[in-house]
């Protein structure tokens, strides 16, 4: 089965791991490029990055993103020099990070560029940016306006969102590569992300939505929510933002209109969405076994409402 994979953040990149190892370069990801920032002098993808570590098996797994048993060597003595400290990229992924600067500085796309990455750290599914134009997520809270990063790793995360903002988005496009995993994919899942600063960006990509609508495949969303609460990250945050309650229905009325049907957690205390069909399965994925596990569950899932 060809699978086109909406994914951003570590419950996507997780979901991502688990079906690679079961439908190989038969997945495609499509990752969220709206947590770019431009720092220590180059152009870090941090979406798009973590998901290819998840693939490659060089994830660190106890954080949940960078690169494991990496050191920083490079950032530390760039601090000791003078730059702020709040950003810290490891050796390796400061590399990923150089090679995408320097193939962007010759004229290269990202796409292109993102897919060195991946061949170069061994894996066999597709990452590709949602877009070549750059978009960036801008958060608004009662101290003002933050670039996504800085809210998430500065202030952690805490503060509540009263605004989220998509700078550059009315100017982006599909990729010519996004569009065709779309129009071939025999099944298209959104990931169990971040469904406001993960999923939202790339849905609010101008023609995506249509393309997701008018492609053949059926569409799975996967819910974030393990027995009704958020494994990692501030979901409930930018839910309160956009005025949803963090329940599952609430996720998928985020994606309405694109739906066939939800993977919901079978320890979820909250009614499932209505008019999809829903299937209740165990999302905690917190080792190889548990990705392969939900893998499966939400392949077979949207195999039957192919058959169907």
């Amino acid at each position: 089965m060809k699978v086109a994979l909406l994914a951003g953040g570590t419950g996507g990149g997780k979901l991502a791991a688990g079906m690679q190892a079961l439908i190989g370069s038969n997945l495609t990801v499509i990752a969220n490029t709206g947590d770019d920032i431009e720092t220590l002098g180059v152009h870090v993808s941090p979406d798009p990055d973590l998901v290819t570590y998840w693939l490659s098996g060089d994830i660190d797994e106890q954080r949940g993103w960078g690169i494991r048993d990496d050191s920083f060597v490079v950032f530390e003595r760039l601090v000791q020099l003078g730059i702020p400290d709040w950003f810290a990229l490891s050796d390796r992924d400061l590399a990923a990070c150089l090679y995408r600067r320097h193939f962007l500085a010759e004229g290269g796309r990202l796409t292109a560029a993102q897919a060195q990455i991946a061949r170069g750290v061994g894996v066999k599914a597709a990452v590709l940016p949602m877009c070549e134009q750059p978009v960036r997520t801008r958060v608004r809270t009662s101290a003002g306006w933050r670039e996504v990063q800085e809210y998430l790793i500065v202030d952690r995360g805490e503060p509540p969102v009263e605004e989220v903002q998509l700078q550059g988005i009315a100017s982006a496009r599909p990729t010519t590569e996004v569009t065709e995993a779309i129009d071939s994919a025999e099944l298209i899942v959104i990931g169990p992300s971040n469904p406001v600063i993960s999923i939202g960006p790339i849905l609010a990509v101008p023609g995506f939505r249509e393309a997701i609508m008018a492609a053949a495949a059926p569409v799975v969303a996967v819910s974030p929510l393990v027995a009704g609460r958020v494994v990692k990250g501030p979901t409930e945050r930018f839910m309160e933002a956009v005025g949803r309650p963090c329940t599952a229905s609430g996720v998928a009325g985020l994606y309405e209109g694109l739906l066939d049907g939800m993977v919901v957690d079978v320890d979820d205390p909250d009614p499932p969405p209505v008019g999809i069909q829903t299937l209740a399965g165990q999302l905690l994925m917190d080792d190889e076994k548990a990705r392969k596990r939900v893998a499966r569950v939400v392949l077979g899932f949207g195999a039957s409402l192919a058959r169907g």
